[in-house]
Formats: C-alpha cells, structure tokens, sequence
C-alpha cells in the first residue's frame, strides 16, 4: 500500500477556455480514505480518472509511493477502480466476477477460490456465489464490484461515485459498508461523489473542488467549522449555511438592525465596505419579533428529531433565512419572529474575495 501524490497536476480538454484541473497539489497519506466533492463540473472526476490513468496529465505529475505514474499505463498502476454502473459481467456468476482480475493474471485455482471466498465472507456475499448479477440487488451488485476491487490487493482504490444509483435507504447502509471495509483494508482510498453528506460521513478528509481549484482540504469537522471562503461555506452543510450580504458600519457588521463587532484584524483584512456573513441553521436564537433580526415563518419542516423554520426576512424580498428548532416545536406559518447569532456562531467573508476573515 502507500500514499497517492499530486503535484501541480493539470487536465485541459479541447475546446475549453480553462482547464478541467487546474494545478491540483493533493497528498493522501497511506491509508486514508479522501473524498472529492464539488459540484457538477468541477473536475473530481477528472482528478480521480487521472489518477487511475484514464485522462492525461498535461502539467504536472501523479505519484503513488515513490513510483511516478504520470505516464504508466493504467494496468502498471496497481490501482483498483470501482465504477458508478458496478460494470459486472451478466453471464459470470458472483465468484467469476470477483475472481476475474486473478483468473487473467493466470494465478492458480486453489488460490483464486480462496481469495474469493475470504472477500465474499467480508462483503456478506457468501449465500450469493453462485447467481447471477441480474438476480442480484443493487446493493449487491455494488459489493460484487466491491470483491472484485479488493481481491486484487492493490495500492490504492478509485472509486466513481459508486452509490449514486442506489436508492436513498441502502445508499445509507452500504456507505456505512464502504467506510467500516476501508478502515479494515487500510488500503488508501480516492472516493468521488457530489452528495456532501456522503462525503462529510464516508471521509477521513474530504477535498472541496470548484472550476478544477482546490478550495479546501480538511477533516469534516474543520470544514465545517471553518470554512475558508463562501463558496466552501454555503457548499458544506445540510441545510447549507445561511450566507447574508451587508455593510460594515462603526460598530460593526449591520445585520437586520443589529451590529457585529468586528475585531481589529478582521477590519484590517477587508477589502470593502461589504462583508458576508455566515451563520448555520442551528446557529440562531430565536426570540420576539422585536429582538434581532425580523422574520416570518414562511415554511416548517417537521423531521421528529428537528424542525426547519424557512423565515422570509421583513423589509427584504429575496433573503430566505434557514432555523433549525427543536423537533415537534410549535411554530406556525406566518409567524413572527426575531433571529439572533448565537455568540460564536457567526462566520465572516469578504465580500469582494469571498474569503474568511480572521477570527
């Protein structure tokens, strides 16, 4: 096994005035599980079918250990790749799909079954050797692929949104799956999706891309709790964070009536009059009508465990405040209310560059 390394990696395609990856610097130390995360069209597939040497490098170079793979054939690798569509054999049977890679690679038979077997008792696929994919589930056909990977003991595993055509249910419960095997494995692990949920739950890091640039590079937990810019800050989290234009006066940020003191540091990094502020769901306090920021309750969403107030601010015809209450709580549609940032909660953004002020 061993760690994966991008050092200025870049990826153009013809007829695009930028480049799909834009000089992407990435270490993913042995064993760790990343994730790549962004939107459509952020180049997260591109980084990931580079690194398995299924797109070109046209800057830049992609180690993994001390080998330089930029220009190895992918079969020289020694990666293993699990795909969004599983790309199982129909008329092989579970233990033919798994045992495949190893057949081609001419190791004995006795070998092979046992590999086989050791992966199927791990991914719960026993009672399944001997069907057919179609008369498999879709989770179970993901855990097939899933075999197939892991019988190759390879480096590294890539893995392409692998759980995007399972349904929400067993998405759940097989990522849990993917999370605990890699853990066990300890084999370093490249995982694209465009689900931030996935990401934040499945990664030991998780690597926020936007138009091909890394944005951010952390834990879950310093993601979320410090994002470095807006666009990481309303990408990370569910519901997003609530992201609020304003201007600075003396005393402050003016949000709704009230001031946000601003440190000494922080007023020195602005570039404007303007800032944004930031504050989570759960980050409010919720008062009177009077007190904070004025809002109606414009939509409730009832999850038992959590409420979803979705407030329409007074005086503003665009800005849609997201609260999170305590579930079963009474709130009404139509209801007044006053929103206060609780103290810590509030994250702080230039507005020009987007990015955090210091705290």
């Amino acid at each position: 096994m061993a760690g994966v390394s991008f050092r200025g990696a870049t990826r153009y395609y013809a007829g695009s005035d930028r480049p799909a990856v834009d000089g992407l610097d990435l270490e993913v130390p042995d064993g760790e599980f990343l994730v790549l995360v962004g939107p459509s069209g952020c180049g997260k597939s591109t980084t990931l079918r580079m690194l398995a040497g299924l797109e070109g490098v046209d800057e830049g170079t992609i180690h993994i250990g001390d080998r330089d793979v930029t220009e190895m054939a992918p079969k020289n690798r020694d990666i293993a790749m699990v795909f969004q569509n599983y790309a199982l054999y129909p008329h092989m049977t579970v233990a033919e799909n798994i045992g495949f890679h190893l057949k081609i690679q001419k190791v004995p038979r006795a070998e092979r079954e046992r590999a086989v077997a050791e992966a199927a008792k791990v991914l719960d696929l026993e009672p399944f050797l001997d069907r057919k994919p179609a008369k498999l589930s879709g989770g179970q056909r993901q855990r097939v692929a899933m075999g197939r990977a892991i019988v190759r003991s390879p480096q590294v595993f890539c893995m392409d949104e692998p759980l995007s055509n399972l349904d929400a249910k067993l998405r759940v419960q097989t990522r849990t799956q993917i999370a605990s095997l890699q853990r066990k494995l300890g084999v370093t692990t490249v995982y694209v999706t465009h689900d931030q949920v996935e990401a934040m739950t499945m990664g030991d890091r998780v690597a926020v891309l936007k138009d091909g640039v890394l944005q951010q590079c952390d834990t879950p937990i310093g993601l979320f709790s410090r994002p470095v810019n807006v666009f990481v800050a309303g990408f990370i989290g569910s519901p997003a964070m609530n992201l609020i234009h304003t201007t600075i006066g003396t005393e402050g940020a003016v949000v709704g009536g009230t001031h946000l003191p601003l440190t000494p540091d922080q007023r020195a990094a602005l570039t404007s009059e303007r800032v944004v502020v930031g504050v989570r769901p759960e980050g409010w306090t919720v008062g009177a009508a009077e007190d904070g920021i004025g809002a109606v309750v414009e939509v409730v969403e009832e999850l038992g465990s959590d409420q979803y107030l979705y407030c329409s601010v007074s005086g503003s015809t665009d800005q849609v405040l997201t609260v999170r209450t305590e579930g079963m709580a009474a709130w009404q549609r139509g209801e007044r209310l006053g929103l206060s940032p609780r103290p810590g909660a509030v994250h702080l953004f230039d507005e020009a560059t987007g990015e955090r002020l210091p705290d």
